[in-house]
């Protein structure tokens, strides 16, 4: 699955659709500025509404196949579509698995967590998430989540009280300490990705001793690969 494009990436793919707009009309350079950022506005809308077209196809296909999965990577989102609850009524004891890759979100309600509170893996990795809400504790069934490449400077707490969560991935974020015995005591626990995160070094020194999972950590100033 695609990396969530950078800032600048984006920035250079907004450029390319303006210049493909203006090379489709050659008469596009003796138009007016109003006109040309008109036009911009209709490609840009056109961009939205295929997006929108994307998600309710994926939608759909999770409801008329009884899929145990929905998928909604890659889908530009900046928050979750609050139609697909009513879509989704009928079906959400029976999707096990949801995930929102590589959008832009910022954050998810609590709406979210209690209504597909029977997930066992929820993938969030590539998004602008800083913190989950509280209600994440209703995930009771969850064994594996992935927050990678988010921008999260404290560990979300709320997951060491998951007694089913095997598998945390936290890899590319801003994390500097960790709960170590929280961690420790949690049950079924197997591992935890904690990779190109400015850890402190108590981190480092007191995890090892006390934890009986893998938890793997970068060296002490290593970056993240480059997108």
């Amino acid at each position: 699955m695609g990396r969530r494009q950078r800032p600048r990436e984006r920035d250079c793919a907004a450029q390319g659709a303006r210049r493909h707009c203006r090379r489709a009309d050659p008469l596009v350079s003796s138009r007016p500025a109003w006109w040309l950022a008109a036009r911009h506005l209709v490609c840009m809308l056109k961009k939205m509404g295929e997006a929108v077209a994307r998600v309710a196809r994926k939608v759909n296909e999770t409801v008329e196949s009884g899929s145990d999965t929905l998928d909604l990577a890659e889908c530009k989102l900046v928050s979750f579509p609050i139609g697909i609850y009513k879509v989704l009524r009928n079906v959400t004891d029976q999707i096990h698995l949801i995930t929102l890759a590589n959008n832009e979100l910022k954050s998810l309600t609590s709406k979210f967590m209690t209504t597909f509170c029977q997930l066992r893996e929820l993938r969030l990795e590539g998004n602008f998430l800083h913190r989950l809400p509280n209600e994440v504790s209703t995930l009771q069934h969850l064994k594996a989540i992935d927050l990678s490449r988010n921008q999260f400077h404290d560990f979300p707490e709320q997951l060491t009280t998951l007694p089913a969560l095997e598998t945390i991935n936290l890899e590319e974020n801003e994390i500097v300490d960790v709960p170590v015995e929280k961690l420790a005591a949690m049950p079924a626990l197997r591992s935890i990705n904690l990779r190109f995160n400015p850890l402190n070094a108590e981190v480092r020194v007191i995890a090892p001793p006390l934890i009986k999972f893998d938890m793997l950590m970068s060296p002490e100033g290593a970056r993240a690969p480059p997108p």
